[in-house]
């Protein structure tokens, strides 16, 4: 029942707040800048951006009222969430303030990212009860030791900037992401089910309240989506799609559920691989494989609608997640 109460919660905070912000970032003129060769995209120039807020600051504040026993992991996740956020917040400031599309540098933001996942990879480290990582389908878990820390570092910039490239339509990252952590509550609850060690009861409150801060976010991004739905009347920027890819890492690697990131995320891997592909390929052949990358950028110049290819990519997802929880509850 407690976890209909912390969806519900979420969404309605979110909902309520995200015309408030709205009007706030319209009258502070918080406009995002659309780059000049993505033509499918010039009627939303000045669209209020930096909205990740909207679902951020619920996130946070439903999660800290219902989590429970102890609450070290879940603060800590928080935390990290957080950290990331403000990240994310510094790139589309430095956009908005200098109005142009380039924020933070590549090389900042990965030194960013890079700093705040090596602290996450040495607390997992010294609480080795998390360094154990499922085997996906196998009912098979180990323990990496000290390879957890390079491990929780590539998830991290792995993660993130897969869901950042993914933020490129209405509704897109948000609505991926919403069925990911539906998904994965219900791969981390099988996980404990079927886990081969005799688990203590503090690891066990710690996994379960991290499944309250991911319904909390699925509640936060659906009051969200409401309004970045296509016609998107506000854009999470690097502040939303930043903090989604560090909570999703985060969670997982605490509960051992990092491998399943690429097969759950496939969309957000998808979007991540079509670009190196396009970058390696122009650089030896100094030809495109897509029209534009990421993938929906190639999908759109093909002419497929937006829409449509925002359902295509929520559906995938539900399709991989419901194959995948089938597969799990069969072991």
């Amino acid at each position: 029942m407690i976890y209909y109460w912390i969806f519900l919660v979420a969404f309605l905070i979110s909902v309520i707040f995200a015309p408030i912000y709205i009007k706030f970032a319209t009258k502070l003129k918080f406009g995002q800048n659309i780059l000049e060769y993505v033509g499918e995209h010039k009627s939303k120039q000045g669209t209020p951006t930096m909205g990740g807020v909207i679902f951020i600051l619920p996130t946070i504040l439903v999660s800290l009222f219902f989590i429970q026993g102890d609450k070290t992991i879940a603060v800590f996740c928080l935390l990290v969430f957080l950290a990331y956020a403000i990240v994310g917040f510094l790139d589309d400031f430095i956009k908005i303030k200098f109005k142009r599309n380039l924020g933070l540098r590549a090389y900042q933001k990965i030194i960013f990212q890079i700093g705040i996942a090596l602290i996450v990879a040495i607390f997992i480290y010294k609480h080795q009860i998390f360094s154990s990582l499922y085997i996906p389908f196998s009912g098979i878990q180990i323990n990496l030791g000290w390879f957890v820390i390079p491990f929780v570092i590539l998830v991290f910039l792995a993660t993130t900037n897969s869901v950042n490239l993914t933020d490129g339509l209405d509704g897109l990252a948000g609505g991926v992401s919403i069925v990911f952590f539906l998904v994965m509550v219900f791969i981390s609850n099988i996980c404990l089910n079927f886990s081969p060690f005799q688990l203590e009861e503090s690891y066990i409150s710690n996994i379960q309240n991290l499944n309250y801060i991911s319904l909390a976010m699925v509640g936060s991004l659906l009051g969200f989506l409401v309004f970045n739905f296509y016609p998107a009347k506000i854009f999470m920027g690097d502040t939303g799609s930043l903090a989604i890819g560090a909570l999703i890492a985060c969670v997982c690697c605490f509960n051992g559920t990092s491998l399943y990131i690429p097969i759950i995320g496939f969309m957000f891997v998808l979007s991540a691989l079509s670009v190196i592909i396009q970058v390696v390929y122009f650089k030896k052949t100094k030809k495109r494989i897509f029209l534009m990358a990421p993938f929906h950028h190639h999908l759109q110049h093909k002419g497929m609608y937006e829409t449509k290819i925002v359902f295509i990519y929520i559906v995938i997802t539900i399709l991989i997640g419901t194959v995948v929880i089938a597969l799990l509850g069969g072991l």
